[in-house]
């Protein structure tokens, strides 16, 4: 798990937001910033490589039985390094530790998105509705994994 305290994770989730923001239509940004990550329904991980960070992933519980995928963003050093495909499968894992039945995720459309969308499609991760307070837009679209 990651603490959110050290300067490396700090900067990877601003840069993460800053992606989000420059990819998305205003008012459709729903990344969690650090107090929205720090949390008690949230967990984060972080993959690290000596004093590099390599990547970052959260597990938010939306109630017994669900679990939604936060801030999944890989270092542009360690790309396609297979570093986002761990931290999924930990995250998967966690999830169905925690004995969650389904997992969701909420992203935008468009080829900033498309690498993320691959990964999730791969692992089995489907299109469906919307869930918890997110509504349908023209721009984001709901994959879910049934566990």
């Amino acid at each position: 798990m990651d603490d959110l305290s050290s300067t490396a994770t700090r900067s990877l989730l601003r840069l993460h937001l800053a992606g989000m923001h420059a990819n998305s239509p205003a008012g459709q940004v729903f990344a969690l910033d650090l107090s929205g990550l720090a949390t008690p329904a949230v967990t984060v991980w972080s993959a690290w490589q000596g004093d590099d960070i390599c990547g970052i992933g959260a597990l938010k519980q939306l109630d017994s039985s669900s679990g939604e995928i936060k801030s999944m963003r890989t270092h542009p050093d360690y790309l396609r390094c297979g570093i986002a495909s761990s931290l999924l499968e930990h995250i998967i894992g966690e999830a169905r530790a925690r004995g969650l039945r389904r997992l969701s995720l909420e992203t935008g459309s468009g080829p900033a998105f498309e690498p993320a969308l691959a990964l999730y499609r791969r692992r089995g991760f489907v299109d469906g509705e919307a869930f918890s307070h997110y509504q349908r837009s023209q721009f984001n679209q709901f994959l879910h994994l049934q566990l």
